[in-house]
């Protein structure tokens, strides 16, 4: 094993400028840990969340830190006690950072935490169902987008209780969640209305949508009713803040939903309408939901979203493009000497 790797390096909180790629130690695997050579990590707003401070008080970072959590990549060291996986197996997942564990216990039980996957090799927690083995089918720079944005969809399709034939208004369609989310929807037989932009609409119709809402050029909610004057059926929030919502819950129906999944969260006690449920959704990992997610992947229903590519020497222009530019779909680091 080599000593050294690269990796993308934050020495303070910050925007991604604070970011830098530096020669740092390898991590070593301690008991229930193992060693990953990465292959692929995909970036998730998450990340700039934590990187900005915002949420350091519920999840502090220690520093110095690297960034990123959704993976794909081969083991190569296994710490004392490692019985789920072996030197050679070919993995995917999620990962949160290590000082954040009250906040990986809600993805995942056990919690499922790493060094930090935007790095030639990180560790992470071997016993979560936060992890898999990836399948010789599934690329693994699929892979490595389908943890965050796949958990978080099935989360959203659990929690809505949904029928077929429901509308359903997805807000965010064109982003990194909707691109999981749509075609979850859409598989469950579900109508589903999206904003995006006009250059995303082909995109967002092949994910799975049956209608699109053009949020600049028009009022989602206007629209939205125009076209179904007694409103939707549910709303399924991936990006707009929470406040933001209780003009959008007009363009649901009486005794619908709203499920977000956006931060931050709305105030249910900000919706002056009692028949209205609001939920806001957490990515959560149960056992077999990334094997399921990879099944999927591998049928075609989620199918690749990676818009740009980027090597590990160019993080940090990945998270300043995720923070600044419109992005569609993933933005996808591949690692590697």
């Amino acid at each position: 094993m080599v000593n050294l790797m690269r990796a993308a390096v934050a020495r303070e909180y910050g925007s991604p400028s604070v970011l830098s790629v530096e020669d740092v130690p390898v991590p070593v695997p301690e008991a229930g840990q193992m060693l990953v050579r990465v292959r692929a990590a995909a970036l998730n707003p998450a990340d700039l969340r934590s990187l900005s401070g915002v949420m350091k008080e519920l999840a502090p970072l220690t520093f110095p830190h690297v960034p990123g959590s959704d993976f794909a990549g081969t083991v190569v060291e296994l710490g004392a006690g490692v019985t789920r996986f072996a030197v050679g197996d070919e993995v995917f997942g999620v990962g949160l950072p290590r000082a954040t564990e009250a906040m990986a216990a809600m993805l995942s039980t056990p919690p499922s935490l790493t060094t930090g996957a935007m790095a030639e090799y990180a560790v992470f927690e071997a016993d979560t169902p936060a992890l898999a083995l990836r399948p010789s089918g599934l690329a693994p720079e699929h892979a490595a987008t389908l943890p965050i944005p796949g958990l978080t969809a099935l989360a959203v399709v659990r929690a809505g209780g949904f029928s077929p034939g429901e509308r359903v208004l997805v807000i965010g369609a064109a982003g990194g969640v909707g691109g999981t989310t749509v075609p979850l929807l859409a598989a469950a037989r579900l109508h589903v209305i999206a904003t995006a932009l006009p250059e995303d609409e082909d995109y967002v119709r092949r994910l799975g949508a049956a209608e699109v809402i053009d949020y600049r050029a028009l009022d989602t909610v206007a629209e939205s009713l125009r076209r179904y004057p007694d409103g939707v059926d549910a709303v399924v929030n991936l990006a707009l803040p929470g406040a933001a919502l209780v003009s959008v819950s007009e363009a649901i129906r009486p005794e619908g939903r709203l499920l977000n999944a956006a931060f931050p969260s709305p105030d249910p006690s900000d919706f002056d309408r009692a028949d209205l449920t609001v939920q806001t959704v957490l990515s959560h990992a149960r056992p077999g939901d990334l094997d399921q997610l990879a099944a999927q992947a591998m049928t075609g229903i989620l199918p690749s979203t990676i818009s740009r590519w980027f090597s590990l020497e160019q993080t940090p222009q990945a998270y300043t493009e995720l923070a600044d530019a419109h992005v569609r779909g993933k933005l996808l680091v591949t690692a590697g000497r």
